[in-house]
Formats: structure tokens, sequence, C-alpha cells
């Protein structure tokens, strides 16, 4: 019997999830925080230039992160299957906070690109190590709904971001939230535990007894490409809205510096990530894993359209929309983030999850890099959003068109929750 198949929770599960939850929201600070303070974090490093250079060098800012995020990712699911669960959310949580410090001080263009690269790196990989770990750690009874709500950790981080940028207006300062995880990655050290599960299999990982076992096996294909195409998909439409979303705010507003605007608007996007990740379990009960997924990408497609190509100058109802849009993004990471580590065994867990989670990213990238670069050819940052959302139609065509897989999926989740008995 393992820990995660006792039913009670214990004063060590509660120090554990504090631990991922507030480890992964003030990721969640640090992904949005330079999207808040773009706009004058770009113009107090470049000074007085083109509104195409301050647009290329945002570009490049925004999509190094998401770079950061996708190999973070995947090594850090690699360094967890090899140096073990608790090693992997201690790297990810001081990765992050070290970078997010550094970025306050860098003078230049490019020392912020680096940081932000190795700020990302945390992200992705805080991502995939703390999910793993409640995975194995959890009381199997109520796993499902702890995991539900660590997902609402990143929307609490986004809405975060916005109250910094809100009543602090240098951007150098607000970097300095850093510190705390910092802290938190140091508190891990002494608070946190290895994995049980891990640490049953450690012999089998690390001696490399399974066959040659992969996440690129036969049997797993099916499950790594449908579980990367969803999943990548809304990564990929919502990265391009949430770091493009406060400067494309700034284009509407006439009077004023807009720092109001976008503060709030950031919140909005918080809130509704935040109460679509909580209610995600309920949700995929009533109506199933497939409906549910469906439902968001329709949701997400259509607010898209209301949102960047019916608003030509700011207004009140720009926050209705912006709700509504991260209410459906929350219940996607919930829904997600129960089911897809499930669908691989411990000896590879953290690969596999790590490769499904942050595959997207690449393509993520590359999407919030072209925001930025096509935004005049493609007649401003409205259009250029517009463009970049309709992957939602994709994942959307893909989870229709995907029944019989996604009903073995949602098999498999169950089943693989009882075997880990």
């Amino acid at each position: 019997m393992t820990a995660s198949s006792q039913q009670k929770i214990t004063l060590y599960h509660c120090v554990m999830f504090a631990i991922c939850f507030f480890g992964t929201a003030f990721a969640g600070t640090v992904s949005t925080l330079m999207s808040v303070y773009l706009p004058v974090a770009v113009t107090d490093l470049l000074g007085k230039t083109s509104g195409d250079d301050l647009n290329y060098i945002s570009s490049y800012i925004n999509a190094i992160f998401i770079f950061g995020g996708a190999l973070g990712g995947v090594l850090t699911g690699i360094l967890s299957d090899k140096a073990g669960r608790k090693t992997g959310v201690i790297v990810s949580i001081a990765s992050y906070g070290i970078f997010t410090i550094l970025t306050g001080y860098m003078q230049t263009w490019w020392g912020v690109v680096l940081c932000r690269f190795f700020s990302g790196f945390g992200l992705g990989a805080v991502l995939v190590t703390t999910n793993t770990l409640m995975m194995e750690v959890w009381p199997e009874k109520t796993r499902a709904i702890f995991i539900g709500i660590l997902t609402i950790s990143i929307p609490v981080g986004i809405f975060s971001a916005g109250v910094i940028d809100y009543f602090v207006s240098s951007w150098r300062q607000g970097f300095l939230i850093g510190i705390i995880p910092v802290g938190i990655s140091l508190l891990s050290f002494w608070a946190l535990r290895e994995s049980p599960v891990w640490e049953s299999q450690k012999g089998i990982i690390t001696g490399r007894k399974q066959g040659g076992e992969s996440i690129f096996a036969v049997h797993y294909n099916k499950d790594l490409v449908i579980g990367s195409v969803i999943f990548g998909a809304m990564l990929i439409g919502l990265w391009a809205i949430f770091s493009w979303l406060p400067t494309w705010i700034q284009s509407l507003i006439t009077n004023g510096d807009g720092q109001k605007e976008r503060g709030l608007s950031m919140m909005m996007l918080g809130m509704g990530g935040l109460t679509g990740g909580f209610l995600s379990g309920w949700l995929t009960n009533a109506i199933g894993l497939r409906k549910s997924m469906i439902l968001c990408f329709s949701v997400c497609a259509v607010l898209s359209f209301l949102l960047f190509k019916t608003n030509a100058v700011f207004s009140p109802i720009i926050y209705v929309e912006i709700i509504i849009l991260a209410l459906f993004f929350g219940v996607s990471q919930g829904v997600l983030s129960v089911y897809i580590p499930n669908l691989f065994p411990v000896s590879i867990r953290g690969t596999a999850t790590g490769f499904c989670f942050n595959i997207g990213r690449l393509f993520t990238a590359t999407a919030v890099l072209f925001v930025g670069v096509l935004v005049s050819t493609l007649g401003g940052f409205g259009n250029s959003l517009f463009i970049f959302s309709l992957v939602f139609v994709v994942g959307l065509i893909v989870t229709i068109f995907s029944k019989k897989s996604q009903d073995v999926l949602s098999d498999k989740v169950a089943e693989n929750s009882i075997n880990l008995q």
C-alpha cells in the first residue's frame, strides 16, 4: 500500500499541498508580470525608439519565456523521474524565483530576455513537478478534487500580477516578488518528503530494467499525440492572448496611461481562470471529459472573436468578455491536469507529462513572437490576436474527431487510479 492509497489527509499532506499551491501560484504571477509591465518596461530599456522596435523586442521577451517553459517542463520531468519528485519541485521553484529577482536589475533588453528564459524554465517545470508529486502522494479518495484546486493556483498568480501592477508602478520593484518563491524553495528542502511511489520504483527507474520503456512506445502513441495536441491548442491560444492582452488594451486607451485598465484586465483573467479551475471537476462529472473540452474550445473561439473583432475602443464590456474567456480556460486546465499524468506508468510519468504539457509551448512561443512581429502587417493587435486564437478551432476539431480515443483516455484514467494502489 502506498501513501496515495491512504484515505486520511495528514498534516504533511497539507504542508505539501501548500508548497505545491503557492509554488505554482507565484509561477503564475511571474508568467504574466512582464505582460502587465511590458509597455513601460520595454520603453524604459530602449528609451526613445520606433513603435516597430518596441513590438519586436516585446515579442522576443514574451516568446523566450515560453521557449524556456517548454524546455523546463521536459527536462525537469526527466529530472524528477531520475532524481526524485522532491528535487524536481525544489529546482522548479528556485529557478523562476531567482531569475525573477534578477529581471528587475537588468539594464539591457537582452539581459531581460535571458532572465525571462530561465524564469520560463521554472514555470514549465513547476507545472509538471508539483502535479506529479500530488498524483503520487495525495490520498486517492480526494486526489482529483485537490489536483483540480491546484490548477487554480496559476489564475491566483495571474490575478496577483494584476494587483501588483495596480499598486506598484515601478516594474523593477514589481519583480522583487521573486523573493517569495525563493523562500518557498528553501522551505521545501526541509518540509518536503520524497514520493513513496517513486521511491518504490527507484531501482527500476535508475537501473533501466523496464526493457527500454519509452514515452514513444507504440502503445502510448495515441495518448501522447491527442494529449499534446489538445493541451497545446489551448495553450497556444491562451498564451498569445495572455501575453499581449495588456498591450492590446493599451492600444485602445485614448485618455490616460492605461495602468489601471491593464491591471484590472489581468485581475479578470485571474478571477475567471480561478473559478473555472475550481469548477472543472464538477463540470467533468456532469457532462464528461470530451464534452467539457468541446465546450471549452467552443467558448474560447467565440469569445476571442467578440473580444478582438467587436471592440474598437475600450469599454467595460471587455472585462466581462475577458472573465468568461478565462473561466473556460481554467476549466480546460483542470480537466487536462487530472488525466494526463495517469496515462503513463510511474517510471516515465514525469517525462511523459512534461512532454504533453510542453510540446505545444514550442509552437506557442512562435505564435507569441509573431503576434508582435506581424501586428503592423495584420492591421493591429486585435486582428493579430484573433488570427492566432483560431487555434481554438483546431483544438475543437481534434476533440470532436477523436471520440473513440477520448473515451479510451477516460477509461484509462479510472483504471490507472486503481492501479496506483
